[in-house]
């Protein structure tokens, strides 16, 4: 129809589409830059300019050929048809690109400069054309609307500025909790992509009849006041920049570091923005002065910015109230998150609300004045420049020089200062200045000098357990507001703790002596060190990926073999703060032949071409934004590079608050590229995986006990043998890949961050995988018989370390339970009442022979004796017990029946493989009314006998028979999946398919 042209509605609706699909790409660029370039803060720093600089630019250039244009509207639909057109193809030509340079390029420069330059120049070929792109979108849809409706400019602007940030608020949460889980990082930039394209299109047809004359800056235009504003514009971006940066840190001690908080924290920004260009749509062609009310604007949002110190303070018992009182369920991690979102809102809402003013108003105030439609393209320059300003300030001199609450200091302070200004230029008499000047003073004075922080809020990592009593006498030692995290070093006790944002990295104790006050922790990073040592005594060079409590490099440094160790950390201030562990750790910081490395991992090992006979990769935990990263396939795939012919990878792997199926997708990438790997468990609650291109050693070396600096930390953790270190195998990937193929788990990749997309979910569920480590204290011995060519040697004597180890504490049981049935035994210390009451049973009616064929009920309490002493006992030790009592009188006398659980106890004792598989079907099919305990002891020893004495045939009949009378949650448990797919080699699909039904949720 002649004359008609399209209702604004229709474009601020696309225009939301656009704001949608922008933070995605913004989300996934910085994701791919990030892998690239690293997540060290001068790498972070670079993405932001690559990215944001792009965007500026764009925006610049937009101002400059604005009023060339005939119709900026079809301008703007070529634009994200571009976009759209490179986001489909980005994944495969980033993919292939850094690839070529990791491959050749990187190693032949030889220079840690040269690689930063070169990576960053790849990264500019990568993005910064879409950047530029992408940064001209706001000008030149803003260009459209105002040509087409000059009266309201302002409006025009104020609404697109609106529908875009809601659009981006949006597309946060689409992107990291639906559409990364649903297509990956490829796939989510593809769907960004398509979005893009269908609003070109939609565009380019709406635009058609819109054709008027460009807005060209008129003569009379003051360009003094056109500059103030600008500057301003730089300016507020700078101050919203430094809030953001600062918030984020801050409520990362209240919500956790993890990449879903972050997500919820920067929608929330985003909203705040969003609803304060809604706000002042009205406003900005009707007010009078646009400048004068900039001018409000910029002090209420500097004092609002401010005040939100003694907001954040509340915000921790808060989120204690909402964790005491949420169900450790889906739903609860769904309630989780919207509350945090809330929390998050509380904070950074009101002064947002009033940042989302001042662009609007800016942009008004000069098209106003007669600066043209140039100046939209100029105001949204100024404004992303100051943005990356801000950003860089923050990092780089405000968090670390400052701290957190002095960083927020001086963007209040440069808000409030602009505002003032702006009322001293514009308002009409100096009273409301005065005023103005006299209230910030009044709030400014006290909050600045009189309100601190409270170190002990948040080093509680509340948003863990709803605990902040725990935390509220520890001693703070050293707090530190680093560039990429918050350290503090805490005392709690005995036990001293490194913490990041609020959660834990490691804790040692420094004061107590006695054996209980070892904890995991001190165990764990003790034998991560320890245990390549033992597997390959003859290394020279070693590399640790986290420094933490630097008690790993400090163990390693214990050996007088190594010539080098170098240790990578992220984080400066935990180098520092972990100091104040020494001397315990005092090998990090004084042996000659160590040294401590400040960078991100990945470009630390890019940019060196280094070769290590050890590497030992202890980061944080992975449910931490950017730590997954160092769990990925392709994460090992660039660090075997870096390993001797015959070198050792060893990762360690948390196993609390997380389950199984996430172990196995890093199994899984793991084993994608590296053939052979061996499973040990320090403590009952993490794991570490020893990997290799090599086969790896048989066994540990008894040797390294012969290095007197290396056996004395291992003596300080109670590790007091060889056998200890054997105690704690659990497997060779030849054992152990049907169990983490049983789950059907993708591998983690960087693209598919099966890991960082559930971690944190986990994390707040409170999910286990100990059931993994359970498998050494099965009450038959599955692991012993699937690998019968490790020999297990004795552990220590006096069973130290039982307190923390329950394999070990175990085997103190079961000795004591050898010595009450075989001879007179100490007195009972620490026995359980249950295993006491059994063994008297055991004794009373076998041994002694009181009745036992009528009064059967020494049978259950025989049971339970045998799942304690055949997997903790030697062979022969178990041996003696059984051969004991089938040696009563009074035992061919009982029942047949009774007489075969006899046998099979026997058989499991002495690890008789084939003997178990002809006992436990016949007593499957004979007592059809087994309680539960007896049915599943029974289809473990078939099944493990079966398998052992290679007859898997049997054993996948005996599950296909007895599997539905368990328990579903028993029949999914890791003894039961490891047994099922050993049961059908080389079937890992079709076995994972069988155990689907049995999955945990």
């Amino acid at each position: 129809m002649p004359g008609f042209q399209p209702s604004r509605a229709a474009f601020y609706l696309l225009f939301t589409l656009s704001g949608f699909a922008g933070l995605i790409y913004e989300s996934i660029w910085t994701h791919y830059l990030k892998l690239f370039l690293g997540h060290a803060a001068y790498a972070q720093s670079l993405v932001l300019v690559v990215f944001m600089g792009g965007m500026a630019a764009g925006s610049a250039y937009c101002a400059r050929i604005s009023t060339r244009l005939r119709n900026p509207l079809r301008g703007y639909a070529l634009v994200e048809a571009v976009v759209g057109l490179c986001a489909l193809g980005l994944h495969e030509v980033f993919v292939v690109v850094t690839d070529w340079s990791y491959a050749t390029l990187l190693p032949g420069l030889g220079n840690e400069w040269l690689v930063l330059g070169a990576k960053l120049a790849i990264s500019c070929l990568l993005i910064l054309p879409q950047s530029v792109l992408l940064g001209a979108t706001f000008p030149l849809m803003s260009a459209g609307l105002v040509r087409a409706h000059p009266a309201a400019s302002g409006e025009s602007v104020s609404m697109l500025y609106f529908t875009n940030s809601l659009g981006a608020a949006v597309g946060v949460l689409a992107s990291g909790f639906v559409l990364i889980a649903w297509a990956g990082l490829p796939g989510t930039l593809r769907s960004a992509g398509a979005v893009n394209l269908a609003l070109a299109a939609a565009v380019w047809l709406l635009a058609r009849p819109m054709q008027a004359p460009a807005l060209a800056a008129r003569g009379d235009a003051a360009p003094g006041a056109a500059a103030l504003l600008l500057a301003v514009a730089f300016l507020t971006g700078l101050a919203s920049f430094i809030y953001e940066i600062s918030w984020i840190r801050m409520l990362s001690l209240v919500l956790g570091a993890s990449t879903h908080s972050f997500e919820l924290m920067l929608s929330t920004f985003i909203l705040g923005l969003a609803l304060g260009g809604l706000a002042v749509r009205r406003r900005v062609d009707a007010v009078a002065s646009p400048e004068r009310l900039l001018g409000w604007v910029q002090v209420v949002m500097g004092v609002l910015a401010l005040l939100t110190l003694p907001v954040y303070d509340r915000s921790f018992e808060l989120m204690a109230y909402l964790m005491n009182g949420l169900a450790r369920n889906e739903a609860g991690y769904l309630l989780f998150n919207l509350s945090g979102q809330a929390i998050a809102a509380l904070v950074m809402l009101p002064a947002t609300f009033c940042a989302g003013m001042t662009l609007p108003l800016i942009t008004g105030a000069l098209l106003r004045s007669g600066a043209g439609e140039g100046a939209i393209g100029r105001v949204y320059a100024a404004n992303t420049l100051g943005a990356i300003a801000g950003v860089l300030f923050a990092v780089h001199i405000g968090l670390p020089a400052l701290g957190l609450k002095g960083a927020l200091v001086v963007g209040s302070l440069v808000d409030v200062g602009l505002g003032l200004y702006l009322l001293y230029r514009f308002a009409p008499s100096r009273r409301s200045l005065v005023l103005a000047a006299l209230a910030c003073a009044a709030l400014f004075l006290p909050v600045t000098l009189g309100f601190q922080l409270d170190a002990n809020k948040m080093t509680a990592g509340v948003f863990r357990h709803g605990d902040l009593e725990s935390s509220r006498d520890a001693k703070i030692l050293y707090r530190k507001d680093g560039k990429t995290a918050t350290v503090h070093l805490v005392q709690y006790g005995a036990a001293t703790s490194i913490r990041t944002n609020g959660k834990s990295d490691g804790s040692i104790n420094l004061t107590g002596v006695e054996e209980s006050d070892r904890g995991t922790d001190e165990i764990t990073m003790v034998m991560t060190a320890a245990l390549p040592l033992a597997l390959k005594p003859e290394a020279k060079t070693a590399a640790v990926i986290g420094i933490g409590t630097g008690l790993t490099t400090h163990t390693l440094l214990q050996s007088l073999v190594l010539e080098r160790v170098e240790t990578v950390e992220i984080e400066a201030a935990m180098a520092e703060a972990s100091r104040g562990f020494m001397p315990r750790n005092g090998a990090t910081f004084l042996d000659p032949r160590g040294a401590i490395l400040i960078d991100d991992a990945k470009t630390f090992f890019s940019s060196r071409n280094r070769r290590y006979d050890i590497l030992i990769s202890e980061p944080s935990n992975p449910w931490v934004s950017g730590v997954s990263s160092l769990f990925t396939r392709e994460f090992y795939r660039r660090i075997r590079g870096h390993l001797n012919p015959g070198g050792v990878l060893v990762q360690w792997f948390q196993l609390y608050e997380i389950d199984a199926s996430l172990l196995a997708s890093v199994m899984r990438a793991l084993g994608e590229e590296f053939p052979h790997y061996a499973v040990y468990a320090p403590s009952d609650h993490d794991v570490l995986i020893v990997a290799g291109t090599q086969p790896l050693p048989a066994a540990p070396d008894a040797r390294v006990f012969e290095q007197p600096g290396v056996a004395k930390e291992l003596w300080t953790v109670h590790v007091l043998s060889v056998g200890d270190l054997d105690a704690r195998y659990l497997g060779s990937r030849a054992t152990l890949e049907p169990l983490f193929a049983s789950y059907g788990a993708r591998a983690n990749s960087d693209y598919y961050p099966v890991l960082d997309l559930n971690a944190a979910r986990h994390r707040f569920m409170e999910k286990s995988a100990t059931d993994v480590v359970a498998l050494l204290n099965l009450g038959v011995p599955v692991l012993e018989l699937l690998e019968p060519a490790f020999a297990r040697r004795p552990m220590n004597p006096l069973h130290k370390g039982a307190y923390s180890f329950e394999r070990i504490e175990n085997a103190r049981q079961a000795a004591y339970a050898r010595d009450f049935l075989l001879r007179r035994p100490e007195s009972p210390r620490g026995i359980p009442t249950p295993l006491q009451k059994d063994l008297e049973v055991v004794k009373l009616r076998l041994l002694e022979c009181r009745e036992a064929r009528e009064f059967d009920v020494w049978l259950h309490s025989l049971l339970r004796v045998a799942k304690l002493v055949n997997p903790s006992l030697p062979p022969a030790e178990a041996g003696a017990i059984w051969s004991r009592i089938a040696g009563a009188p009074c035992v061919p006398g009982l029942h047949e029946f009774q007489r075969q659980w006899i046998a099979l106890f026997q058989a499991v004792g002495a690890r008789d493989a084939r003997a178990m598989a002809q006992i436990a079907p016949v007593l499957l099919d004979s007592t059809p009314e087994l309680h539960g305990d007896g049915r599943e002891y029974l289809l473990l020893a078939g099944m493990s006998g079966a398998i052992a004495s290679g007859r898997h045939g049997l054993a996948l009949e005996l599950w296909e028979r007895h599997a539905a009378n368990l328990v579903a949650q028993d029949a999914g448990q890791p003894a039961f999946r490891l047994l099922r797919c050993h049961a059908q080699p080389g079937a890992g699909a079709a076995c994972a398919d069988a155990l689907r039904a049995y999955a945990q949720d």
